[in-house]
Parts: structure tokens; sequence; C-alpha cells
């Protein structure tokens, strides 16, 4: 039975609501929204207001708004004067093009969360599964019938076999403040997804020189230790596996060509590339130690599928999940944002 949506003052859940709704009434949101385009206004922000509200509580967008519609409390407690059907929710954002709505989720956190500081960062990155809401035990789904498909099978060690796409997260440590996400197939291997999630966090200017990334075994190739260090002169803190060559790995770190390019400044540049090498041998061979500083974004998984509605999407087209990824990310991002992110405090938003 659903629970009816009746805003009360002293409801934590309540109070954080009404903290996340109204950044959306905010000049500076306006201001986001009408650069990427995310318009009309009078009618977009109602309806992220509704949809935001329906992931946090885990409900369905028909069922807030019937309850909108019937509570007058309801809608002054959302700001909202004109309540827009069902239809004119999904209209309206299906109408929203997937990319610019990214950068608009990204923009946003940035401008609601913290800045980074000066100096370098520590970033955790992890990918986990998108369940869509199939009944395969029902019929019986080939590969073949989802080749021409944008959703695949997909195997999860927590769920198992699964029909949907992968979410690949970066979060800033010790914040864990979404920094950037892609959006894939489920049958892309995670080691392939390295360079692109790192050409991503590079675009929108969210890595720098001497940066730590940590990764889980899923990243590991030696290419990948080779492309975080000559290429985007990070520290790759990939966790190795067992059969990982450590004589071979610290053999393939020569200086890149590119180094001595005339137009560069070859000393400064081999200093860094020195550097660099030297931080991350000491971190991969002590690599057990960092588990706990990777082991966060499980946590944040878990707040994100079960305090965000992300557990099961019934979504099917990869424009419409991205864009409900984009909303999920915000509002974990969000409900972090104002609590104590330690690993206690994570887990007890999961399971509120």
């Amino acid at each position: 039975m659903r629970p009816p949506l009746i805003p009360i003052n002293e409801d934590y859940k309540w109070e954080s609501l009404a903290k996340i709704l109204n950044i959306f009434d905010s000049r500076s949101t306006k201001q986001i929204l009408a650069q990427y385009k995310i318009s009309p206004l009078e009618k977009s922000i109602p309806v992220l207001k509704i949809v935001l509200t329906s992931m946090y509580f885990c409900l369905e967008i028909s069922y807030v708004v019937r309850e909108m519609e019937k509570k007058k409390k309801l809608r002054k407690f959302m700001k909202i004067k004109s309540v827009p059907s069902e239809d004119e929710v999904y209209s309206i954002m299906s109408s929203f093009d997937p990319d610019q709505f990214i950068d608009f989720i990204i923009v946003l956190l940035n401008n609601v969360c913290s800045c980074r500081k000066r100096g370098s960062n520590q970033i955790i990155i992890d990918s986990t599964d998108i369940n869509l809401d199939f009944n395969f035990f029902k019929k019986k789904i080939s590969k073949e019938m989802l080749e021409k498909r944008e959703f695949k099978w997909g195997y999860s060690t927590h769920r198992g076999y699964f029909i949907g796409m992968k979410l690949t997260l970066a979060l800033e440590y010790p914040s864990l403040k979404p920094l950037a996400f892609v959006v894939n197939e489920a049958n892309v291997s995670e080691y392939t997804v390295f360079p692109q999630i790192l050409e991503e966090l590079h675009r929108r200017r969210k890595i720098r020189a001497e940066d730590i990334l940590y990764f889980d075994k899923g990243y590991y190739s030696y290419e990948n230790y080779v492309i975080g260090i000559t290429k985007y002169k990070i520290v790759p803190a990939i966790f190795p596996k067992k059969n990982c060559n450590f004589n071979k790995l610290f053999d393939m770190l020569s200086y890149p060509l590119n180094i001595f390019d005339s137009k560069r400044n070859t000393k400064n540049e081999k200093k860094l590339f020195k550097k660099l090498a030297a931080k991350f041998k000491s971190l991969i061979k002590n690599w057990e130690e960092l588990k706990p500083i990777r082991s966060l974004i499980e946590d944040v998984f878990k707040v994100a599928k079960k305090a965000c509605n992300m557990e099961i999407l019934h979504r099917y087209t990869m424009r419409s999940v991205k864009k409900y990824c984009s909303l999920a990310v915000f509002l974990t991002g969000i409900v972090i944002a104002s609590s104590n992110c330690d690993k206690r405090m994570l887990q007890r938003l999961a399971e509120s």
C-alpha cells in the first residue's frame, strides 16, 4: 500500500525534500536551466519537482500527480500552483536532450555543492548495473532478440544476470560529490570504459595533474595504467589482479615521445612523469590498504538504488535512462551532501 503524501514539518525526510525542491526556485538554478535550454521554465520546474519527489519516495509519477491534485497542502509545499498531468510530465521530460540534461545536472551539482579545493584531488570510480523492468522468467529473452536494442544482457556479482545498462560514476573523495558519469550497454567491459570516463572527467575539467583515481579490478589492464599516467597525468590506482607482473608493468612506464616535443618544457614534463610514476608504484604495491576508500562508492550506489529509486527502472531507451540516471545522481549527491558522509551514515541513508 502506497503511503499518503502529507508534508510534516518535523519529519527529517520532508525537511530534506523541501531543501532539494527549493533549489529549483533559486535564481541561479533558473539561469542554469535557461543556459542548457531546459525550457519553458514555468513547465520544466514543476515537472522536475514531481519526478524528483516520485524518486525520493520511490513512488510512481502518476501517484504523485494524483496526490497533488487532491492535496492543497502538498501543492503549497512543492510551490506548484498548476499541476501538470501525467502525460504532460512524460512529454516534457522526453523533450529534453539527454546530453544537455546531463550537462545541466553536473553544473547544478557544482553550483549547489562545494567546489574542489586547490591541489591534487582523490576520485573514486566504479560501475553499477542499471536493471530494467523485464520479466525474463515469463518469457525467455535471448541475446539475438536484443541485438538491435539499446539494452543488453549483463552480469553483476551482486544481482547476477540482468537486462539493462551500466552506469559508471566518478565521486570526489572524501566529499563523495558526483563529478561525472557515463551510461553504457550492460555487456560493456569495465576496462574499456576506463578511457571513456577519464575523457569525460577531462572534458568537464574535473581532473588535474597528480590527482589520484581509485578503481577496482574490473578496470585492470597494463594499457590503462599507462594511459592514466602518460595521457591524463593522473595516478591510476587500479587494483591489480593476481597475475599482475609488477616488473613488466613498471618497465612499461617510460617517457612518452611527446615529452620531447620542442614546444613543451621537457624538464618539467620529465619531473612530473617521475613524480607520477613514483607515487603510482608506492600506491599500487599497497593497494589493499586502499580498499576502505574505494568501498565507499558501493554504499553510494546503495543509496541511489534504495533511497533514490534506481533499483529497477521502468525505462527502455538509452535516451530516457540517461535522463533518469542524471536525476538519480543529482538526488543522491544532494542527499549525501546534506549528511555526514561516513560509511555508517551512508548505510543508514540506504535503509531509510
